[in-house]
C-alpha cells in the first residue's frame, strides 16, 4: 500500500511520446504538490501543472511560488526551462466569448510549454457572426485551429465548415439551464454535421492543446 504523499511521476513521457509531463493539480494536496515540485526539480525535467487553484498556490513555500510560472486565467504552472516558441504560428485558440477563456488560454498554456506560438481569437461566438468572420481568411493559412465554446456550443461547427485545417472542440461548461454544465455544447460538437471536427471533453483544454500537438508533429518524428 502507497502512502498518502506517493507519486509516481512519468518524466520520461516526452521522450517516448513528445509530449511533457502534467499534472492535474486541483485534486492533489499541498503536500504531494510539493513532492511533485521536489521530484521534477532534482529530476530536471520541466512539468506542466493544471487546474492549480489559488489556495493552492498560496499554500505551497515561497520558495516554490517564486520559481513557478504561473497564469491565473488558464490556472497552470510551469516548472523548470521550457521549449522557447520558434517559427510561424501554425495553430489559433479560439473562444466564442469571454466566458470562455479559461478554458482557451489552458489550451495557450499548453502548448506555449511545448513551445509551440498559438494565434489567440477571443470573443468571437455566433451571436455577433460577423467577429469570426472577419478572421476567417487568418483562419485558413493555419493547420489547427481549437475552438473552445459553451451554450449552444456552435462556434466550432461554424469554423470546421470554413476552414480546411484540423479544427478541434473544446465545449465548455459555460450556460445555464439546458446547457448542463458543457453536455449539451459536448453532444453539439459530437453530432456536428461539418466533417472531421475533434471533440474532446468539456472544459480540456489541455486535451485539445495535446491533440493539436500531435497533429502537429513532423512525420519522421512519429
Amino acid at each position: 500500500m502507497t502512502g498518502p504523499h506517493e507519486v509516481k511521476l512519468d518524466l520520461e513521457r516526452g521522450d517516448r511520446i513528445g509530449l511533457g509531463e502534467a499534472v492535474l493539480a486541483e485534486p492533489k494536496s499541498v503536500a504531494q504538490l510539493t513532492t511533485i515540485l521536489e521530484r521534477t526539480t532534482v529530476a530536471g525535467r520541466p512539468i506542466l501543472l493544471t487546474r492549480l487553484t489559488a489556495e493552492q498556490l498560496a499554500a505551497l513555500a515561497p520558495e516554490w511560488r517564486a520559481r513557478l510560472d504561473h497564469d491565473p486565467v488558464s490556472r497552470t504552472a510551469f516548472l523548470g526551462s521550457v521549449a522557447e516558441p520558434s517559427g510561424a504560428a501554425r495553430v489559433a485558440v479560439v473562444s466564442a466569448g469571454t466566458s470562455d477563456e479559461p478554458v482557451a488560454a489552458e489550451a495557450a498554456r499548453t502548448l506555449a510549454f511545448a513551445g509551440v506560438p498559438a494565434i489567440c481569437i477571443g470573443d468571437v461566438g455566433v451571436a455577433g457572426l460577423w467577429r469570426i468572420l472577419e478572421r476567417v481568411d487568418e483562419l485558413r493559412a493555419l493547420d489547427v485551429v481549437i475552438v473552445a465554446a459553451g451554450m449552444d456550443g456552435a462556434l466550432p461547427t461554424v469554423v470546421a465548415g470554413l476552414v480546411p485545417g484540423l479544427v478541434i472542440a473544446v465545449p465548455t461548461s459555460v450556460g445555464y439551464g439546458v446547457a448542463q454544465h458543457g453536455r449539451a455544447a459536448l453532444a453539439a460538437n459530437l453530432a456536428s454535421c461539418a466533417p472531421g471536427l475533434v471533440v474532446v471533453n468539456v472544459d480540456n483544454g489541455y486535451g485539445a492543446a495535446c491533440a493539436a500537438l500531435r497533429a502537429l508533429r513532423p512525420p519522421d518524428t512519429r
